[in-house]
């Protein structure tokens, strides 16, 4: 039997849930939603399973994920209940779940827990940076050792441990039986939403904001493997070079973007933006700066005289690869990827 639990209101209310009790059940939401359909009342279904406080029957299911946030069933919803930040707000609840280690509910929930965690990590690099004595080419040569290191360890350690425990809520515990060979059969369907988030081309007027993060997904994996897998500062390949340059201007000029989104607040997916929403734009957008100007200088020969660049951009770097991918919002691009596949299991099984 379902537990009821009222009180989990206040708890979304933490990862940012906004009114959500506001709902009145009219249906405007499912009636503008392009999820919707005859069987499926979304997202009016989520909304009552909130205000129910109805958590396994949250954990289990994959449609927070499925919801793109195009914003309509907040425009249109007459009691300003905003069922899209709802939406959001129980990504940010189940990725909490999901973490066996907890520090993800953490930082979701307290702002100055992730203040800390950026200053320890902020101290750390310092204390490298005067362990080496200044030494550039001491820090350069570990700055690209930890990146190797670090996706390594936390793919391994945290996030595939985490993705084992989507796997449980929404498929094993619910009982959902597929057969071993429809794993291997729908896998595609994995890296396809990885790689083009398709599925949100389904949402109407939503064709620029497919495009700019299909742009940013391929601009984000193309400067991660030419400085983790090719080593570009370092190398005197011409055209890894020039691909570092252009692969790292994509990634700060789209965030550009997305961050102008966030302050002017014209959408509705905009304005309510929790700290972690701007953590992720805000270091993406530092990521790839830093990233290009550090090569820049190297190639002009100005970054020994500079070193102080190279620290702000290892600073940037430790704090994206230790808090923002395995505690923040770079895990949805994770997490909703394996839930298409989940999805594409059960329809299969």
């Amino acid at each position: 039997m379902a537990k009821i639990n009222p009180a989990f209101g206040k708890e979304l209310q933490k990862y940012g849930a906004v009114d959500f009790n506001a709902c009145y059940n009219c249906g405007n939401c499912t009636a503008v939603c392009s999820l919707a359909t005859e069987d499926d009342s979304f997202p009016r279904e989520l909304v009552r399973l909130s205000t129910l406080g109805l958590e396994d029957e949250i954990k289990s299911s994959l449609k927070p994920w499925e919801c793109y946030y195009c914003g309509e069933c907040s425009t249109y919803c007459p009691q300003e209940a905003n069922p899209g930040e709802l939406m959001m707000s129980l990504r940010r609840y189940l990725t909490a779940k999901y973490d066996w280690t907890g520090l993800s509910g953490k930082m979701y929930k307290s702002l100055s827990i992730s203040i800390a965690a950026f200053i320890l990590t902020f101290i750390g690099v310092l204390a490298f940076v005067f362990s080496v004595g200044f030494d550039l080419e001491k820090m350069l040569h570990v700055g690209h050792l930890f990146e190797v290191i670090a996706i390594g360890t936390v793919g391994l350690v945290i996030l595939l441990p985490n993705v084992i425990r989507m796997w449980y809520f929404t498929i094993l515990k619910p009982k959902t039986k597929v057969p071993f060979k429809k794993y291997l059969k729908s896998i595609g369907e994995l890296f396809i939403h990885m790689f083009t988030q398709k599925k949100s081309l389904g949402c109407d007027d939503n064709q620029l904001r497919w495009f700019e993060h299909f742009i940013l997904v391929l601009g984000y994996l193309s400067l991660l493997f030419t400085t983790v897998f090719l080593d570009w500062f370092s190398t005197e390949y011409i055209v890894v070079n020039i691909f570092g340059y252009v692969v790292s201007a994509i990634v700060f000029i789209v965030t550009i973007d997305f961050v102008n989104s966030r302050l002017k607040k014209k959408k509705a997916m905009n304005q309510h933006s929790q700290p972690s929403d701007w953590f992720f734009v805000i270091w993406l957008f530092l990521m790839g700066f830093t990233a290009f100007f550090v090569r820049l200088f190297i190639d002009l020969d100005l970054l020994e005289m500079n070193k102080w660049l190279y620290i702000v951009h290892l600073t940037v770097l430790v704090q994206w690869a230790l808090i923002i991918v395995p505690f923040g919002k770079w895990t949805h691009f994770l997490y909703r990827s394996f839930a298409m596949y989940f999805v594409k299991l059960k329809e299969l099984k």
